[in-house]
């Protein structure tokens, strides 16, 4: 698959922080089981890679690594099973690292300016990061003007409420979000309550 045909796939992608490495597998077949299969786990914990590694052989999980800042993490993830990488910001070195991992790379970009130098460099799918700060749907609409041919996934701020006015827009394929995986539910091993959290984000399509 394509990065586009992942983002159009998706509606939802969840940023998962895994902080016990035991909840990687039971809250990849929760997701799974509701409908979300994309799933975009960040290396803010220690646990990523391993949570990737394990995530990745769910059936029907298509696993992601999120919060790509340094060049190092693009071979490390891709090695651990992971078919798309995202990174909040968007700088040389990564591109670099993109390219010699082979690591499909949704950028995150914040400004028309950052917008079009991630477009100069080959990407066309882009996260708006902070998307709430950064302007929202009234930004994503001024962008989509001037630079139409550029596909989003805005992520920060987006709740199951908000979501639909992103999901309508021309420009938006899918939107990120950490509401499908509360800290209580996961500490509690709540897969149930994920499971229908899960059901609910898959839904949004037909409500934008």
């Amino acid at each position: 698959m394509s990065l586009l045909d992942i983002m159009k796939s998706a509606v939802v992608i969840p940023v998962i922080a895994i902080d016990d490495p035991d909840h990687a597998v039971p809250l990849a077949k929760a997701l799974v089981a509701g409908g979300i299969r994309v799933l975009e786990v960040t290396l803010r914990t220690k646990h990523g890679l391993e949570a990737i590694r394990a995530m990745a052989q769910v059936e029907g999980a298509i696993v992601g690594v999120g919060t790509l800042t340094q060049p190092e993490e693009f071979a490390a993830s891709r090695d651990a099973g992971a078919v798309f990488g995202v990174s909040p910001g968007l700088t040389p070195a990564l591109i670099e690292a993109a390219k010699k991992s082979g690591l499909p790379l949704l950028p995150g970009c914040m400004t028309p300016s950052e917008v079009m130098v991630a477009r100069e460099a080959g990407f066309k799918q882009l996260k708006l990061f902070p998307a709430v700060p950064a302007g929202g749907v009234g930004m994503l609409k001024a962008i989509g003007g001037p630079l139409p041919d550029v596909t989003f996934c805005p992520t920060g701020g987006i709740s199951i409420e908000t979501a639909p006015q992103f999901l309508a827009l021309k420009n938006v394929a899918c939107v990120g979000g950490s509401w499908l995986t509360p800290a209580d539910a996961m500490k509690a091993g709540d897969w149930d309550l994920i499971t229908e959290l899960a059901k609910s984000a898959s839904s949004l399509r037909a409500a934008a």
